[in-house]
């Protein structure tokens, strides 16, 4: 089995998309520092990213049970 599941209908790629448009638009800024306003905004995304991606963990367990125990050794034993 592939370490790649369903999003579950969610929003992931979506989120992900808008933070990487974030990040790349401030890359290419030539002026001063950031804003507070665009790092809040930056780490919202990021939440709500975290937030989803706990949601898909969740939602694979159940549909994913054996997997998901499997895998959860692994990550417990690196």
């Amino acid at each position: 089995m592939t370490d790649y599941f369903e999003d579950h209908g969610l929003p992931l790629v979506q989120l992900k998309e808008q933070r990487r448009d974030l990040v790349v638009a401030l890359m290419g800024r030539q002026s001063g520092p950031v804003s507070k306003e665009k790092i809040a905004e930056i780490a919202a995304i990021q939440q709500a990213i975290a937030a989803v991606e706990a949601v898909i963990v969740d939602l694979d367990a159940e549909t994913y049970p054996v997997f998901h125990r499997r895998r959860i050794r692994q990550i417990l034993a690196t």
